[in-house]
């Protein structure tokens, strides 16, 4: 199979800049957002988003199905969705626009907005997972595309971290810079949707037969690989969501240095941009699994310094959270790299292509643990008795934050690596599987 050009790597990972703009924001500040400018109380705030990622994980399946089922002669199974992009963004709009209203409607208006989010989210998200199995079966270059999407996406955070981050610390008018900031996303992002779908184009043929739902769950239940992925997944992206969520608490009522918002951002774009050059060689000599547990095992050392450091050393405290990025970027390039090589297993396995719903079940893992992350924080704020607004947090409080954004996250991201203990699709074995295939399609 060719190797890609540059164009459709470039592509692909644009259209993981649109999903940033949605759930990077979101990540990031829309706890803030609720507690401290929609005056939402953090454990209402915490249910809130843990009940819409899980119905955000079913959303996802649902999607899965649909792509399956879904084929387009002229544009392929995936491409068409992405042309849709532009409806998840305007919801986003809305979403971080929450009228001053009774309490009580108010929260009905969060809970209606964000769940509309979710669903139009999982119907573009899912299908651009996808691609990555249709545009190649090589693993190197699957790595380049895992490197893209990674670099597209931190890119966006480091875009949030570098010019907004530091306009909330200033005490300026926070729904307006959400207003004009969703409202920017919603163009330019469905610009890049629109690109990766021109750009990016499919090359693996698919199963075009319709797929029922009995052979998918067939083929979900033979395919243990991407079950041990999607278990490890939840548990990485519970951690690393849980620091995402309290590291803007961290920094201005644990060590009071917002300021150290754009340094972060700055060490981002040279993480990622780095481990996206640098990756595919680890990947080629010692493979996908061993580069993701090496990744994850920096993730916990960094949760262990963060929740350690101490207040007049915040520089212990941003090693740790740099640590978390490394392990975020490099765990994150790998992982789309090994859900596509689940779909060969299962269709060597099963003799049934099904990447939609594969993709979808990571994808909805990856929701779960993005809210059992953002609960995790709110609840141990509730707990801590942060108080929205005072210019210093109590004891508790700033403990609840430190266990919040280190030392929970690092327990978690150490279990994802014992998870993928079982997991046993070497890249060898998948090369063996591709071949096969190719064989038997010839």
């Amino acid at each position: 199979m060719k190797r890609l050009s540059r164009l459709s790597v470039f592509g692909y990972g644009a259209g993981d800049a649109a999903n940033s703009m949605i759930i990077s924001t979101g990540n990031m500040f829309l706890l803030v957002y609720y507690t401290d400018v929609a005056g939402i109380g953090a454990a209402a705030a915490g249910t809130l988003l843990l009940l819409a990622r899980v119905f955000n994980a079913f959303t996802d399946v649902a999607a899965g199905r649909i792509v399956d089922r879904v084929h387009s002669r002229r544009w392929g199974k995936f491409r068409p969705f992405l042309m849709f992009g532009f409806v998840p963004l305007l919801l986003s709009v809305a979403v971080f626009h929450v009228p001053d209203v009774d309490p009580s409607l108010k929260l009905l208006y969060a809970y209606c907005t964000y769940g509309l989010v979710c669903v139009a989210y999982s119907m573009v998200n899912v299908p651009y997972g996808c691609l990555v199995g249709a545009m190649t079966q090589d693993a190197k270059e699957r790595a380049r595309l895992g490197g893209a999407r990674t670099i597209g996406g931190l890119s966006v955070g480091a875009t949030l971290g570098f010019f907004i981050a530091p306009l909330l610390g200033a005490g300026q008018d926070m729904q307006q810079i959400f207003t004009w900031l969703t409202l920017a996303f919603a163009v330019l992002g469905s610009a890049l949707y629109f690109l990766t779908g021109v750009v990016c184009v499919e090359q693996v043929p698919g199963s075009i037969p319709k797929i029922t739902f009995r052979q998918s769950v067939t083929a979900l239940r033979a395919n243990s690989p991407l079950l041990i992925l999607c278990v490890s997944s939840v548990l990485f992206v519970t951690g690393t969501s849980a620091t995402g969520a309290a590291q803007f608490y961290y920094l201005r009522d644990v060590l009071s240095r917002v300021d150290l918002f754009p340094v972060m951002a700055g060490a981002q774009v040279v993480i990622t941009l780095a481990l996206a050059v640098f990756i595919p060689r680890p990947v080629a000599r010692w493979g996908k699994r061993a580069v993701y547990s090496a990744g994850a095992s920096l993730g916990g050392a960094g949760g262990v310094l963060v929740f350690l450091a101490p207040v007049d050393a915040p520089l212990v405290g941003l090693a740790g959270l740099l640590l978390g990025l490394l392990a975020s970027a490099s765990v994150s390039i790998v992982t789309w790299a090994l859900i596509a090589d689940t779909v060969e297993y299962g269709e060597w396995k099963t003799g049934v292509r099904v990447q939609g719903i594969n993709y979808a079940l990571l994808a909805a893992t990856r929701k779960l643990g993005m809210g059992f992350g953002a609960g995790l924080v709110a609840f141990s704020l509730a707990l801590g008795g942060y108080a929205s607004g005072v210019p210093e947090q109590s004891a508790s409080a700033t403990l609840a934050i430190r266990a919040a954004a280190g030392l929970l996250p690092g327990v978690l991201v150490l279990a994802s690596v014992g998870i993928m203990y079982w997991y046993r699709l070497t890249d060898q074995k998948h090369a063996e599987l591709v071949a096969r295939l190719t064989r038997e399609a010839a």
